[in-house]
């Protein structure tokens, strides 16, 4: 597949899921690029880990930027904290070269995503958007551009 095609498979994708899906979607690459940066730091291959590395941030970024603190009460906040304590995980394991932190970000990740895959899947999706915990606005992906 050439890369436009590619390209234009991901558009497509995208367009066609729901804003609880894509903070899934979002979920699923910060898992991999979890993986990825624990995998390169085992390797010690430093470009992949840092590629890697600030790719899962730029995720945890945007899903942070979607949080509405305004409305989303008491769970946006948790969830801010929490973006905020994963970020500085993270950041520690790039300046001590320790995979732990990794691991304990990895576990996190895979709770979240599994908490809002069942939102998305059942009718409190809509309640979680409307309050505020979930994406505001545009889809996540989406306001990354």
């Amino acid at each position: 597949m050439t890369q436009q095609g590619l390209n234009a498979y991901r558009r497509t994708e995208v367009q066609s899921r729901t804003p609880l899906e894509l903070v899934v979607m979002l979920y699923d690459g910060a898992l991999r690029f979890v993986t990825s940066a624990r995998e390169a730091m085992a390797r010690k291959d430093i470009r992949a880990r840092r590629d890697a590395t600030s790719r899962l941030l730029a995720i945890l970024s945007q899903l942070q930027s979607t949080l509405d603190l305004q409305q989303g009460g008491e769970v946006a906040s948790s969830l801010d904290a929490l973006y905020d304590y994963m970020t500085e995980r993270i950041t520690t394991a790039a300046v001590t070269h320790d995979p732990a932190p990794l691991d304990e970000v990895r576990r996190l990740l895979e709770m979240l995503r599994e908490a809002w895959q069942s939102i998305a899947q059942g009718p409190a999706g809509d309640a979680a958007v409307a309050a505020g915990a979930g994406p505001s606005g545009a889809p996540p992906v989406e306001r990354a551009r």
